[in-house]
């Protein structure tokens, strides 16, 4: 199986996810959403997994800094384009690949999920 893990290098969660996929010999691919983009068929098909609101991290800088208007009434489509527009709002890192999506790194999360592929 191999992986696809999304996000940014040098954010500390990614790196953390890294080391725990090498550590494990789990192979995968890096994708730099800052430097390559996101898509948004990429974004659907998560947020229909896990559903935007685990996607769209509120809690980041790039989110706070947004005017108001774009911090209220948010719905998928919304929430879709905002982060398509700045991947930073991505909840960092989202891995993909067999059976797995993740959102996050919490090791118990990824260890039940990772073993079941």
């Amino acid at each position: 199986m191999t992986l696809t893990l999304y996000g940014i290098p040098n954010c500390d969660t990614v790196k953390k996810a890294r080391n725990y996929l090498e550590a494990r010999g789990l192979d995968y691919q890096f994708h730099d959403y800052k430097k390559v983009g996101v898509t948004t068929a990429d974004l659907e098909r998560w947020s229909g997994v896990v559903g935007w609101e685990k996607l769209l991290n509120k809690a980041g800088t790039t989110f706070k800094k947004l005017p108001e208007g774009d911090k209220v009434d948010i719905d998928t489509a919304k929430a879709i384009a905002l982060m398509v527009a700045n991947p930073s709002m991505i909840k960092r890192p989202v891995v993909e690949g067999g059976k797995a999506l993740l959102v996050g790194f919490k090791e118990p999360e990824w260890d039940a999920l990772l073993s079941q592929n």
